[in-house]
């Protein structure tokens, strides 16, 4: 048995009928390269060969009577591997679309909580015969850079599969345990809280101060706080239905533009998807006034902290500057931006971000996630706490292999909420950045707008940084990505 930790458990907390806290992926197979043929069978045969490597599939939650302490994880006695793996079709013509739209129905399904938190979906029927995999797995048990390390130890760098030996020991199932020994559980854990109360408060004291007198020193830019971003027709309640699409650009053209402008990778992401957006809103007939504000999550894992599952990340708000319509411009001040930003992070402690969510009341937690939901406090709310999460998850640079089929790219797929009701999560793999773009149905009917714009907005900055940067102006390079049916 495991106990969830505070931010673990507050994925679980934060869910309700219309915000599911699980992230997913959409990968793009080509069987050809598979030595003798793809096949479902065989797909479920190497899942159930690695599970030895990927402990949340085999765990499901215990809850504590009343919601007086967190949840745990237990070894599930009634695993069942075929609840999991499931097979699907397209519907003719299998294109891009027909993808999209099967990818947004998985991921606005909620996962079953009496259940390993997952869901995988081979699906065939794809134009130029090929395959695609769209899985799920709740927030509770990864984040994005754990996420990335269950996809890699599901795949292989050949097209020749990787046999894994068995464990020794042997998996075992755990007991479910009585709601006694859950509550006995509880009581031992609860009573050691009062004395990491105390050191919580002193180091949250400490971290105040420090920041108060950082961002009094001259030069010194703070970025966003929460609730000051300007509201959109995104920061509004939303439905329990997703629209997904996604793209891609190419890293070469990322690393021009870095190269000649400055800044980092994630810099010029961000400058992209502010540049994108700042069109997109337009055609919906807004002009916001003030800067579109991004929470960028950020990972705090340590090496000792590499293959363990969970979330080990925090948080930056960041101000989009999509205000300013000169790309090489919006990108100088978005990389001061995340510079300002990321100087505050290194002033607030991770432990402090963590260490009072340990603190919370499942039961009353989860209670006021439903009651803002259902009230609709989201709708009220004259400025949402940011507009919208972008993330940047770095992925391999090398070819990966399912079962002997070649990756032909990776889409992840990021949780929208109440109030923040679109979600950019990119990962980068072989030579292409592939963004995966998810929104509330009702509220983003034209999301295929928004990603033609991230293509517009790279071309852009690629004609900066070719025609400023000392070399010759070109064109974007395109990248791959299924065509529309």
């Amino acid at each position: 048995m495991q106990r969830l930790t505070g931010l673990d458990a507050t994925f679980l907390y934060m869910e309700t009928p219309s915000n599911h806290m699980h992230v997913a992926s959409t990968v793009i197979l080509d069987p050809s390269t598979a030595p003798n043929g793809y096949s479902f069978d065989k797909a479920r045969e190497l899942i159930e060969n690695r599970l030895p490597l990927l402990p949340p599939f085999r765990r499901r939650l215990v809850e504590v009577p009343f919601g007086l302490h967190h949840p745990i994880w237990i070894e599930d006695p009634d695993f069942d591997l075929d609840y999991h793996v499931r097979r699907a079709a397209l519907p003719s013509p299998g294109g891009r679309k027909e993808l999209e739209e099967f990818a947004a129905d998985v991921f606005g399904r909620p996962l079953d909580r009496s259940r390993p938190l997952w869901e995988m979906y081979i699906v065939e029927g794809l134009e130029g015969g090929h395959i695609a995999v769209v899985s799920k797995t709740h927030h509770s048990a990864i984040d994005g850079v754990s996420g990335a390390e269950l996809t890699v130890n599901l795949l292989d760098l050949s097209p020749e599969v990787m046999v894994v030996p068995p464990p020794d020991p042997p998996w075992r199932p755990d007991r479910v345990p009585t709601d006694i020994e859950m509550l006995s559980f509880a009581v031992r854990s609860l009573a050691r809280q009062p004395l990491a109360a105390v050191k919580a408060a002193r180091r949250t004291a400490s971290m105040a101060l420090n920041l108060r007198r950082r961002n009094r020193e001259p030069n010194v830019t703070p970025p966003p706080a929460p609730f000051q971003a300007p509201k959109t027709f995104l920061n509004t309640n939303i439905t329990p239905h997703r629209r997904f699409t996604m793209t891609g650009v190419a890293l070469d053209d990322v690393k021009l533009v870095k190269n000649a402008l400055g800044g980092t990778v994630n810099d010029v992401v961000l400058a992209v998807c502010a540049g994108a957006l700042s069109k997109w809103l337009a055609d919906h007939g807004e002009h916001p006034e003030e800067d579109l504000v991004g929470m960028v999550p950020i990972s705090v894992r340590t090496e000792d902290d590499k293959g363990s599952m969970g979330n080990r990340v925090s948080a930056m708000l960041v101000k989009l500057v999509s205000t300013l319509d000169d790309p090489v411009e919006r990108l100088a001040a978005i990389r001061e931006a995340t510079k300002d930003a990321k100087e505050q992070d290194k002033a607030i402690s991770a432990e402090v971000l963590t260490d009072w969510v340990e603190f919370a009341a499942p039961a009353v937690a989860a209670r006021a996630a439903r009651l803002a939901s259902s009230l609709r406090v989201w709708d009220r709310l004259r400025r949402p706490v940011f507009n919208l999460v972008i993330s940047n998850v770095p992925g391999p640079p090398f070819p990966l292999y399912s079962a002997g089929a070649r990756v032909m790219g990776i889409w992840p797929m990021g949780p929208v909420s109440d109030g923040a009701g679109l979600n950019i999560t990119v990962m980068s793999y072989l030579d292409a950045v592939n963004f995966g773009i998810v929104a509330c149905r009702e509220l983003a009917p034209d999301l295929d707008a928004l990603a033609g714009y991230i293509d517009t907005a790279m071309e852009e900055l690629v004609k900066a940084a070719g025609s400023g940067g000392g070399s010759p102006a070109r064109g974007p390079r395109r990248v791959r990505t299924p065509a529309r049916g």
